[in-house]
Formats: C-alpha cells, sequence, structure tokens
C-alpha cells in the first residue's frame, strides 16, 4: 500500500495523523486493523460457500466476473469463438488508427517550414517566399 510513498511521505503522514487523532491514535489503528481483517474472513467466507455451492475451488481473484465467466462457464473452443469476429474489428481499427497517424505525420511534416522538401514530391522544389523587410521608422518619415 505505501510503496508509491517514500520515507518523507509516510513520515508526514504518521505525523498529521498524530495530529489529527492525538491521543486516539492507537485505538483508531487498532480499530482500522480489525475492519481490515473482518473484510478478509468475509471474503474468504464467501469464496468458501461458493465453492461449495458450485462445486469447484474458486479463489478471491475468481470473483471478478470476467475471471469467473472465463474460468468456470466458457471452454477455451467458446472463448476463441466470441473473441475471434471481436479480434478481426479490432485489427481493422487498429489498421485505421495507425494509417490516420502517419497521414498526420506526414501533413505536418509538410507544414513545417523548418523542414526541407524533397524533390520527389512533386516535380520541383519549392522556394520560401523572402520574409519581407522590416521597415525602418526613419523610412517612414
Amino acid at each position: 500500500m505505501f510503496e508509491n510513498l517514500n520515507m518523507w511521505e509516510v513520515g508526514a503522514l504518521l505525523l498529521l495523523a498524530l495530529l489529527i487523532f492525538g491521543d486516539r491514535l492507537p485505538v483508531v489503528i487498532s480499530d482500522g486493523l480489525r475492519m481490515v481483517r473482518n473484510l478478509r474472513n468475509m471474503a474468504r467466507n464467501a469464496t468458501t460457500d461458493l465453492s461449495k455451492e458450485l462445486g469447484t475451488d474458486i479463489q478471491l481473484e475468481d470473483l471478478h466476473p470476467k475471471a469467473f465467466i472465463r474460468k468456470h462457464l466458457l471452454s477455451e473452443e467458446d472463448e476463441q469463438a466470441i473473441r475471434k469476429p471481436l479480434q478481426g474489428v479490432y485489427d481493422n481499427l487498429r489498421a485505421d488508427v495507425s494509417n490516420v497517424q502517419n497521414d498526420l505525420k506526414e501533413v505536418a511534416t509538410a507544414a513545417d517550414p523548418r523542414t526541407p522538401r524533397s524533390s520527389s514530391t512533386g516535380g520541383g522544389t519549392a522556394t520560401p517566399a523572402p520574409a519581407p523587410r522590416a521597415a525602418n521608422y526613419d523610412e517612414i518619415t
């Protein structure tokens, strides 16, 4: 749970908890741990009851609907039959998106004035128009 926090962040959280809860901090920690323990026991009991009812071994990770259906209700052939039409649609969509990305890169490259244009695009190289000369204030007056 705290693997993304460094030592200073954990220390700051502990200091903040101490400031908020004060003398009651040990009681709050024990209540929190008791609640986590009760939730784990409830989940374990639920998976045990479900395993008994279905007559198969079920783990807590198997309670996710996709994993449950994949593991207990579908055979491998059924799963492949479901995936096959969707895989074609996915491949076509991925190819279309890739083509659009390539087209956008080409347009961005063509529109960028810093990139040199090759002579293979239309028979000749287009030379950019010279930049307009800035008017000098003395020339105007």
